[in-house]
């Protein structure tokens, strides 16, 4: 086997690594490389040999402490052939002595388990044609400039640490961005972007259910075709409201943590990706 070469990737290849999770039926975002790639540059990791990519993984670090796992794959025809292997421990060696944290699938699940990492939550994702209207209330607005610095600091309690570089993209255009107001400050806020098919709502953070449903009906009435949206699974209020909208449960993941493990944030109604968490 030729040798074979493990090293950060660009924007380029970032592209390249989310056309592979599309293949794979995970209905990436159309515009996730930019805000990805933003977050993280030196957390995209990929293993090459003669040129070509043949695995990649993101293993993006957050402040200080925190970082995440996704995007990790091998390029179907070069498996079992220990590339996966190569960038996951890339990735983990460059995320070392942080909490990290990762979406597995089921099929994953003991796989992850024997790494290290231990279950923390279920997520279902729904998805399905949203029969709500939109809301007309005052205390909903677009996500403006001027209202960024805001959405961030109510981020901060739904997520371990700041993400500014990540947000300063995923909360502008072609994404939808909407937050709620009460008594001059932000109580919650969704994005809605658009897929490989239908569109996604995440993240979705919000002080009690009837925001984040406020917010969800509000982002699904500008969308055209499907909605989908991954749910902690103990918010079963929340999922009975999708249910009557007419969303259905799908593929189910599993909130897993190396290290601290860090509980379930109250404001959380909608992950954000699965792939940078």
């Amino acid at each position: 086997m030729s040798e074979r070469l493990v090293r950060k990737l660009d924007l380029v290849e970032v592209e390249q690594l989310i056309g592979w999770a599309a293949a794979e039926g995970w209905n990436p975002g159309l515009d996730d490389a930019a805000a990805f790639h933003a977050t993280d540059p030196e957390g995209f990791i990929g293993a090459f040999v003669d040129g070509e990519m043949v695995a990649g993984i993101a293993a993006v670090a957050y402040g200080t402490g925190y970082g995440f796992i996704g995007l990790y794959i091998s390029r179907e025809d070069r498996r079992g052939r220990g590339h996966g292997k190569a960038v996951w421990d890339a990735g983990m060696a460059y995320l070392a002595g942080r909490t990290i944290g990762l979406d597995g699938v089921d099929e994953q699940f003991e796989n992850y388990r024997r790494k290290g990492f231990a279950p923390a939550y279920r997520t279902i994702r729904f998805g399905g044609a949203f029969a709500g209207r939109a809301v007309d209330r005052e205390r909903l607005s677009m996500v403006t400039p001027d209202l960024v610095p805001e959405v961030m600091a109510f981020d901060r309690r739904s997520f371990p640490e700041p993400r500014v570089g990540f947000l300063t993209r995923w909360l502008g255009p072609p994404h939808v961005a909407c937050a709620a107001r009460a008594e001059g400050r932000v109580t919650g806020y969704g994005v809605m972007r658009k897929c490989r098919a239908g569109w996604k709502i995440g993240g979705l953070s919000a002080v009690d259910e009837g925001t984040a449903a406020a917010l969800v009906r509000q982002l699904a009435a500008s969308a055209e075709g499907e909605v989908f949206i991954d749910v902690p699974a103990a918010r079963e209020r929340f999922m009975d409201l999708l249910l009557r909208s007419g969303l259905r449960p799908g593929f189910e993941t599993t909130r897993m943590y190396l290290g601290e493990p860090i509980p379930l944030a109250p404001e959380l109604f909608g992950v954000t990706t699965l792939e940078l968490g």
